[in-house]
C-alpha cells in the first residue's frame, strides 16, 4: 500500500471505528497527488516559511516499529518533551487512540513539529480534544511576560490525520486543536468528525481555535482538507473547521467541507454562524487562495465564512478558490455565503462565489 493512498484508507477506518455509530505570490508549487489531502485544482504558491518543517532527526520517535508499539501515552509524553516528533509504527497506516490531551510545554521549545509521515491518524475516540498548546497556562510554564504576544513555541503538525476529537466539555474550542499564543502551522493534514462547543456565542472550532499569534502574523493553513466528504465534518457552535479571535489566517490549497456551525442566535444568541471558517476581532487578515468551500452549513450568518472586524479595519483576499452550495444564514451583504460588514475590504480574483 503506497503511503498517499495509506493516508486516505486510515482516514475511513478511524472514523469507523466510533462513527458506525497576502504574502503568497513567491514560493513552491506543490502538486496534490490522489489521496493526498488538500485541493488538487489548487495551484497557488506555497511561501517557504508556510511549508513543511524539516523533520529528518528527530527528538523522539513513537513507535519501535510494530502497530502495537505506538500508543496514545507515548505520543502524549512526546509532546510533553518537544522538539520534533516523528513515528515508526510499521509499514502500514495506524490510528493512534488518546485517552487524554497532548500538551505542549512552553519551555519546550522553540519549534514543536509533528510529523505523522502520511501514516498516522491521531484519534481522540470521541472523548478527549487531541492537543492543546496555551502560552499563557500557568500548569504548562510561563516564559515570558508578554505570554499573550510571545515568539515561541512554533506548532506545526504535518503529513498527519486528527479525527474525533471532542472539546464540548471544554471552556472553549478546538476539537482537535487548541492553539493560543507562539505561533501554529498546518501542512498536509485531515481533519475529519471533530466536535467543538455546540452551543454559545465567540466559542467553536470544531477542528482547530486559534488565539494571539505573534506580532499578529497569520495561520498558515497548507494542503489540508477539514471534513471532505458527507459525514466526516467537524462541528462546533461557531467556525465547524476553523474558529479565532483576534488571528489572521493564510490557507492555500486546501479543502473546507461539509462542516457546520450548529449554535443558534448569533453573537446576540448561542452562536451559529461560520459553516467553515469563523473570523471575529479587530485587525485581522483572513487570506484564501486554491481552497475550495462547499456543503459547509449554519443556522445564523456565514454558511461558508463569517468575518467580522469590530473596528473595521481588517481584510479579506480570495485568489483562484471557489465557495459554492454552502447552505444556510443570512447576513450576506457583498457576496453569497460570506458574512461581513459592507464596508469590509474584500478582494477577490479568479474566483468563483455561489
Amino acid at each position: 500500500m503506497s503511503p498517499r493512498l495509506g493516508f486516505r484508507w486510515i482516514l475511513t477506518l478511524a472514523l469507523c471505528l466510533p462513527a458506525c455509530g497576502a504574502g503568497q505570490e513567491e514560493g513552491t508549487v506543490i502538486t496534490i497527488q490522489p489521496g493526498d489531502p488538500g485541493n488538487p485544482e489548487g495551484q497557488c504558491p506555497v511561501p517557504d516559511e508556510a511549508g513543511a518543517e524539516d523533520s529528518a532527526t528527530a527528538t523522539t520517535v513513537v513507535g519501535t516499529g510494530l502497530p502495537t508499539s505506538c500508543t496514545g501515552d507515548l505520543f502524549v509524553a512526546a509532546v510533553a518533551k518537544g522538539g520534533v516528533i516523528t513515528f515508526d509504527c510499521g509499514p502500514d497506516p495506524v490510528v493512534i487512540k488518546l485517552d487524554k490531551t497532548a500538551k505542549v510545554f512552553n519551555d519546550k521549545g522553540p519549534k514543536i513539529v509533528i510529523d505523522g509521515g502520511r501514516k498516522v491518524t491521531l484519534d481522540g475516540q470521541g472523548k478527549v480534544r487531541i492537543l492543546y498548546m496555551n502560552t499563557c497556562d500557568e500548569d504548562l510554564v510561563w516564559t515570558s511576560e508578554r505570554c499573550d504576544n510571545q515568539e515561541t513555541p512554533q506548532l506545526t503538525v504535518q503529513n498527519i490525520s486528527f479525527v474525533n476529537g471532542n472539546a464540548k466539555g471544554e471552556e472553549d474550542g478546538g476539537g482537535a486543536i487548541f492553539a493560543s499564543g507562539g505561533r501554529l502551522k498546518i501542512v498536509n493534514a485531515r481533519f475529519a468528525n471533530n466536535l467543538g462547543p455546540e452551543s454559545g456565542p465567540d466559542v467553536g472550532g470544531g477542528a482547530v481555535r486559534v488565539f494571539q499569534q505573534y506580532k499578529g502574523l497569520p495561520v498558515y493553513v497548507v494542503n489540508s482538507t477539514f471534513g471532505g466528504a458527507e459525514g466526516q465534518g467537524n462541528v462546533a457552535s461557531n467556525g465547524g473547521a476553523l474558529s479565532s479571535i483576534g488571528v489572521s489566517w493564510t490557507v492555500l490549497n486546501s479543502v473546507i467541507s461539509y462542516n457546520r456551525a450548529i449554535g443558534d442566535g448569533g453573537s446576540d444568541g448561542d452562536g451559529g454562524s461560520g459553516g467553515g471558517i469563523y473570523n471575529d476581532g479587530n485587525k485581522m487578515t483572513l487570506s484564501l487562495c486554491g481552497v475550495a468551500m462547499q456543503s459547509n452549513q449554519v443556522n445564523a450568518y456565514g454558511s461558508a465564512i463569517f468575518f467580522v472586524s469590530n473596528d473595521h479595519s481588517g481584510n479579506i483576499v480570495i485568489k483562484n478558490s471557489t465557495i459554492t452550495h454552502n447552505i444556510g444564514g443570512s447576513w450576506y451583504p457583498r457576496y453569497p455565503q460570506i458574512s461581513m460588514h459592507e464596508d469590509t475590504s474584500i478582494a477577490v480574483t479568479d474566483s468563483t462565489i455561489q
